[in-house]
């Protein structure tokens, strides 16, 4: 009977603990995540000031001899450790919309440092929706971090290897590599350049990147406490696996940005590759496993919220004006409109981007109005043309 007593006040502290401990370490995951993101976001925009600045003021020094584009460079390689670090202690599902973060860090900077002065009516109306997204997104975080997964296992080499071989996760990676290989041949053979289908295959290879990502993370935090994980082959697999998808995944978004406007692709890549993250992780490493029905429909609320967040943030972007290849009549003399359709474009020849003497690989003149030749009525005593005389005699 005392026996049993004891082991009843163990079982008893000890359920606690381990759930402060976990609670513990996705706080630590949390705030790692979100101040990571953060400092990523003002990395990029000293680059991008950097950038700026030196065009503004016609400087000739290149721009990684700037003090300003290293000490992003530095920042950013804090901020990406920081999110590295962020998938060792807390769940994949938890930390993956957390990127959100970096939206709404990159939308307030850039009001901040705005350069031109707006009247607040006129700012109200320009921002409102970027204000409204970043509320949204505040609250979507808020659901997320407080109903997210609290699942936590050590990641050891026997454990990653376990999860690799569920019967689960090989249907979903069968099924992931059916869908992937579909995109690509629409893409790459049928010349489907739709945004969806650039961005889907960047979101199906981030799934596979956060799986390592948290794989490699948890495995080298684990070595650090005393246990050795290094030596597991899983763990070269897993880092390969990492950073070559990584890289393919910068390759898709490159192409999108030169074909898309980048507030679009922000938007919907968030969207994309944090559904189907969040999909591999409630697969790969069960991360909902005993979660209650109200658990997962706040959580699934709080997604719902930073995906609409993330959405409205974008709205205020710059659209690309893209080159239209036609030259307007008000671009000509006032004497030689009338000799046309009053108003109407002069469009070129099907396929083609020249213009009279112009020729197709004369880049430099593209982009300059094509005019037509006047004639100097006070040159030549003689009319430029022929007038013809409809008068019949018999």
């Amino acid at each position: 009977m005392e026996v049993q007593q004891l082991q009843d006040v163990l079982f008893t502290t000890a359920a606690p603990d381990n759930n402060n401990i976990s609670y513990r370490e996705n706080l630590i995951g949390t705030l790692l995540a979100i101040f990571g993101h953060f400092v990523v976001s003002i990395a990029l925009n000293l680059q991008k000031y950097s950038h700026v600045r030196l065009a503004g003021f016609k400087d000739s020094r290149s721009y990684f001899k700037t003090k300003t584009w290293w000490s992003g460079l530095f920042l950013m390689i804090i901020g990406e450790i920081m999110v590295f670090s962020s998938y060792a202690f807390a769940p994949l599902s938890l930390i993956v919309p957390l990127s959100a973060v970096s939206l709404i860090a990159s939308s307030l900077i850039g009001i901040i440092f705005i350069k031109e002065k707006w009247k607040p009516k006129e700012f109200f109306r320009r921002y409102i929706l970027s204000f409204v997204g970043c509320g949204l997104t505040i609250i979507g975080i808020y659901l997320l971090v407080t109903f997210g997964p609290n699942s936590h296992e050590k990641m050891t080499g026997d454990v990653i290897v376990k999860h690799l071989v569920s019967w689960p996760f090989l249907v979903y990676t069968l099924v992931e590599i059916l869908v992937f290989c579909s995109l690509l041949y629409f893409y790459k053979q049928k010349n489907a350049n739709y945004l969806i289908v650039i961005l889907l295959l960047v979101a199906l290879l981030d799934s596979t990147t956060v799986v390592a990502v948290k794989a490699v993370a948890g495995m080298i935090v684990v070595s650090i406490q005393g246990t050795m994980q290094l030596g597991y082959p899983i763990f070269y697999i897993m880092f390969v696996c990492m950073v070559a998808t990584a890289i393919a995944q910068a390759s898709y978004l490159s192409q999108a940005s030169q074909l898309y406007d980048y507030a679009l692709i922000a938007s919907v890549n968030y969207i994309l590759s944090t559904s189907i993250a969040i999909c591999a992780g409630a697969i790969f490493y069960v991360d909902f496993l005993g979660e209650d029905v109200l658990h997962l429909c706040m959580f699934s609320l709080g997604c719902l919220l930073a995906f609409l967040g993330a959405f409205l943030i974008t709205r205020t972007g710059k659209k690309k004006k893209t080159f239209e290849p036609y030259v307007t009549m008000s671009s000509l003399p006032a004497g030689l409109q009338s000799m046309y359709d009053n108003g109407n474009a002069v469009q070129p020849e099907f396929g083609s981007f020249s213009y009279g003497a112009l020729q197709n690989n004369d880049m430099s003149e593209m982009y300059s109005p094509a005019t037509l030749p006047v004639v100097n009525e006070e040159a030549s005593p003689a009319p430029p043309y022929k007038t013809l005389d409809h008068n019949k005699t018999e």
